[in-house]
């Protein structure tokens, strides 16, 4: 797990998103999708050249998040001049702070030879475009908390802790009690009690990875 209040910058889950572009008659078609691991990923990329059989590359690239460790990222050129097609696509996912996703480009070749430059320019232009289009979501992790409180209290203070912007996960058992995560800064044990007259009990519950939408696109 990353550390706590660590922010990242993800598509939403379901998101897949494509973007088109012709360059003397070439046509680059840009496909960006989440993926939780490079076995995802190269099943991404597997699917668009299967489904573009007719098209002559598909070029990629992807950046695929390991809990302690560095990203996994991977681009190929598929059969395009070294460093024209793969590279330029990686460099457009650096460009949008994205991580677990992958970009795929295919390319129809349209008669007209672009050369280097203008091929690399292509492909990531392509990738830029579909990459700026899509939505964000942000990844936060953050300390939880499980607060035991009798089932009569329980449906005020999930919405009383809702309320003041905490995530809150209500757990129905032989006793009640409820998940909840909250920036470090929040006094949980002080704010539970404060809202259950001191009847509610608070433990550690370890670390949560919280999504929502990002605040430069809310």
């Amino acid at each position: 797990m990353a550390a706590q209040g660590i922010s990242t910058l993800l598509l939403p889950r379901t998101y897949i998103g494509s973007a088109t572009l012709e360059v003397k008659r070439s046509v680059f078609l840009a496909e960006i999708a989440r993926v939780d691991d490079e076995a995802a990923a190269r099943e991404v990329i597997a699917v668009a050249r299967k489904t573009h059989a007719g098209a002559r590359h598909h070029c990629s690239a992807f950046v695929v998040s390991v809990e302690d460790a560095q990203p996994i990222e991977r681009s190929s050129d598929d059969g395009e001049p070294a460093g024209t097609g793969g590279m330029p696509i990686l460099a457009a996912l650096h460009g949008s702070g994205l991580v677990d996703v992958v970009c795929v480009v295919t390319r129809w070749f349209g008669g007209v030879k672009l050369g280097a430059g203008p091929l690399a320019r292509a492909y990531g232009d392509a990738a830029g475009a579909a990459l700026a289009a899509a939505p964000r979501v942000e990844r936060v992790v953050l300390p939880r908390w499980r607060v035991h409180v009798s089932y009569s209290r329980l449906g005020r203070l999930v919405d009383d802790l809702t309320a003041r912007g905490l995530s809150v996960e209500p757990e129905y058992g032989a006793e009640a009690s409820l998940l909840v995560a909250a920036q470090s800064e929040v006094d949980v044990s002080a704010l539970v009690a404060s809202l259950t007259q001191g009847e509610g009990l608070v433990e550690g519950a370890g670390t949560v990875a919280v999504e929502s939408e990002a605040r430069e696109h809310a």
